[in-house]
């Protein structure tokens, strides 16, 4: 399965645990790392923001990395898409739902070496 298929696949399953997924530019400083984006709760909503001009390896590692928060084993996800998700540490649940006008970042950190 080629990355954008994997894009794809994983961005269907973050709509399934109701996250919405953005691609928006992230403004940074030129001297900071390249920040690929992260998983917030926003009013009560989760929201996952993707820089666009990440790489797709960075792009299925930050979608997969926000899936880990939630209960996979609840759910048929395809065996190759299982395989990437299964690489990836165990994360904590993330956020409280019934928490409104809250905004948690989690994952923005994720930096690519070099940028």
């Amino acid at each position: 399965m080629d990355e954008g298929a994997i894009i794809i696949q994983l961005e269907e399953l973050a709509g399934k645990f109701g996250v919405q997924v953005r691609y928006e530019a992230i403004r940074q400083d030129q001297d900071l790392t390249f920040v690929v984006g992260g998983l917030c709760l926003f009013k009560g909503e989760y929201v996952l923001i993707i820089n666009p001009k990440a790489s797709g390896k960075d792009k299925i590692w930050n979608l997969a990395a926000a899936l880990k928060h939630f209960d996979l084993d609840q759910i048929y996800i395809l065996p190759v898409i299982r395989e990437i998700l299964d690489r990836l540490p165990e994360q904590k649940p993330f956020g409280n739902v019934s928490s409104r006008n809250n905004l948690n970042i989690a994952n923005l950190s994720h930096k690519r070496a070099g940028r």
